[in-house]
């Protein structure tokens, strides 16, 4: 039985327009994100500062005044950040209860070495708890990535299986799971992938059973409307695209071709904000990134 917060969150990925923030870069992605942020691996020493230097940035975003539920719909967190707090609030209770913006988690232990052609998920042997962990603060939804290099079928297979066994799992727990097959954009078999991934998908999505909903987190395709047919799966809540080391003009360009698809961008949400800016250059860095994104997601 989906809670109130639960069902106004849902009604609310599914009807309203805007984006999703990914804001969870976690360990091995972190000192990236902070360099690109103005901060180097010199001004903080071992994981615990990283993570309080990381938190500081991702509070600095979520408390701007661009930072609303009116054009982001949700962000997606690591699990540090859904430990931590935001004005005395549990950041996850903060989005949802002070900005409207829905809440996911990414659940993934990372990626494993790379076997024909791609990278499965590590096993999640605490997947049961965090999850209990993640409805115990309104969380809507989780995250988990894996990856696809080359067009290998056996390789793509064993991904699409793995993200939705995983994520019927998660559907158990009463969350939405936001499966992410991410094609690697410097693939030198992208398109062959892309049609090996979306017949796939499409196969598992057909399994499923009603009631069983999940959100797709994909690479932007190489023909504009590739993923149509999943798009208008009564199966997919929603479709999102990873900006996968595009810069956000060439990601808000692609995404702009893909007709109800939208954002779920990392690196092009926070591309041009630094520690350096002040709060009026900060706001409209972010501002002007956000409404870019938006009017991409809605074209």
């Amino acid at each position: 039985m989906a809670s109130q917060a639960q069902q106004a969150m849902l009604d609310k990925i599914k009807t309203q327009k805007g984006f999703i923030a990914a804001l969870d870069q976690s360990g091995g992605s972190t000192p990236k994100a902070l360099r690109l942020y103005g901060i180097d691996e010199s001004a903080y020493s071992g994981d615990e500062e990283m993570f309080n230097v990381v938190h500081q940035m991702r509070t600095r975003i979520i408390t701007s005044d661009a930072f609303s539920g009116e054009r982001v719909l949700g962000a997606i967190l690591f699990e540090n950040t859904l430990d931590r707090e935001i004005e005395g609030m549990s950041t996850a209770h903060y989005l949802w209860q002070k900005k409207r913006v829905i809440p996911f988690l990414k659940v993934d232990k990372g990626l494993a070495d790379e076997a024909n052609g791609v990278q499965l998920m590590k096993p999640m042997p605490e997947l049961a708890d965090l999850l209990v962990k993640a409805n115990a603060q309104d969380v809507f939804g989780t995250k988990m990535r894996s990856v696809v290099k080359m067009a290998n079928h056996e390789g793509i297979k064993a991904v699409v299986e793995q993200q939705f066994e995983v994520g019927k799992q998660i559907i158990a727990a009463g969350l939405v799971p936001i499966i992410e097959p991410e094609v690697d954009i410097n693939s030198p078999e992208k398109a062959e992938a892309e049609a090996l991934l979306k017949v796939e998908i499409l196969t598992q999505l057909n399994l499923l059973n009603e009631g069983q909903e999940v959100m797709l987190k994909l690479t932007l395709p190489n023909q504009a409307n590739f993923y149509k047919e999943l798009i208008d799966h009564p199966r997919v809540i929603k479709v999102v695209a990873l900006s996968g080391g595009y810069s956000r003009d060439e990601a808000n360009e692609k995404l702009a071709q893909n007709k109800d698809m939208i954002a779920s961008f990392s690196r092009a949400l926070t591309e041009g904000i630094s520690a350096q800016q002040s709060r009026e250059e900060f706001e409209s860095t972010l501002d002007t990134s956000i409404e870019n994104i938006y009017q991409a997601s809605i074209a």
